[in-house]
């Protein structure tokens, strides 16, 4: 199979509007997709065109600002996935216990608004998942642009989920109680373009699997963009349209399909010597149950045997996040607790 038809494409429209029969096929072509290497490219989205393009040009606007500007709003302490990480502040290599340079990157995060409410239905460690947002001055227009892509990238993640359930052999509605309190975080991403030559293994996102049920990326197509491992052992070049997005599931999906679903391991590669230096704009929605959900093994999915324990949300994500954020190894969920050391005013450009 070559490398550029490996991801297979999958129109998603009938979920929307279709009949009960295309909404199965649907539901069959995501399954094959995930049960071969966790990622397939989604087409009939309905997210508008226009409403991914403000977001991107949104990006371009935000990263283009003073650094000292961007700072104002550095991500918090316990470095949670709120607000700015700079360029140099973390190697998500760490999340799969891999030592590695700091990822060739600056991004900005942000996840629901209603945190209060939300972190009041949890205990201390899933209300870290509820961290507040924190918004920029400018653009002006970001906070409204960025949650109306939230809100959009919601609705598909919704619609995608349902067939999942139907692929899985469960009730279409089985999700629904799992995500009604959902802690999803939009990422947004600038990899600068590459001038120098990198630090040895030092790439635009190190290799790792994502914590969460799935994640939608709109990237730009550029050299030095999205790597998927497959099972023979080789990279593919995700080739993702303009009006398109890749999705992918995550560890929490495979744990709870036992594992007949693949959390693949993926990268964001530096582009090759040759290549003319250009930045890369990716608009990356991660999709997270409630944080106080335990994901256990489906009855369909279980075989022989359950491969994985009973684990909540927020246990897997920020045991994950915390190696990650702090490049440490030895993190886990208790060091978002512990709210980190001072927030840093100094910067790695």
């Amino acid at each position: 199979m070559a490398a550029e038809t490996a991801i297979p494409t999958i129109d998603v429209s009938p979920l929307r509007n279709g009949s009960a029969a295309e909404k199965r096929d649907v539901a069959r072509q995501i399954d094959a997709a995930c049960v071969d290497t966790g990622f397939f490219i989604v087409a009939g989205h309905g997210v508008p065109r226009a409403l991914i393009e403000t977001t991107r040009q949104m990006a371009i606007d935000f990263f283009a600002l003073p650094v000292d500007e961007k700072m104002k709003v550095q991500r918090p302490p316990a470095k949670i996935s709120r607000g700015y990480n700079w360029l140099g502040d973390r190697s998500v290599a760490y999340s799969m216990g891999q030592v590695a340079p700091p990822d060739i990157q600056e991004a900005f995060a942000f996840g629901p608004e209603r945190t209060a409410d939300l972190a009041s239905c949890v205990d201390a460690t899933s209300a870290q998942m509820y961290a507040p947002n924190i918004w920029p001055a400018r653009p002006e227009g970001f906070k409204q642009t960025m949650l109306a892509y939230y809100d959009a990238m919601q609705g598909l993640a919704s619609n995608v989920l349902r067939a999942m359930a139907v692929a899985l052999e469960v009730d279409e509605t089985y999700f629904a109680e799992k995500f009604d309190r959902q802690a999803s975080v939009t990422r947004i991403i600038r990899y600068p373009a590459v001038r120098g030559q990198p630090q040895p293994g030092q790439l635009r996102a190190g290799q790792h699997t994502d914590y969460g049920a799935m994640t939608f990326v709109r990237g730009d197509d550029v050299p030095g963009g999205l790597q998927v491992k497959h099972r023979n052992g080789g990279w593919i070049d995700v080739h993702i349209p303009r009006d398109g997005f890749c999705c992918n599931i995550g560890d929490l999906l495979m744990r709870w399909s036992n594992d007949r679903w693949v959390s693949t391991l993926h990268r964001v590669a530096v582009p090759p010597p040759d290549a003319v230096p250009t930045d890369r704009i990716s608009l990356v929605f991660f999709q997270y149950p409630n944080p106080d959900a335990v994901i256990r093994c489906f009855p369909s999915c279980m075989g022989a045997a359950e491969k994985y324990p009973p684990i909540t949300v927020a246990e897997h994500y920020l045991g994950k996040l915390m190696k990650a954020a702090h490049s440490r190894l030895n993190a886990d969920a208790k060091v978002a607790l512990g709210g980190g050391a001072p927030r840093e005013t100094q910067t790695a450009h």
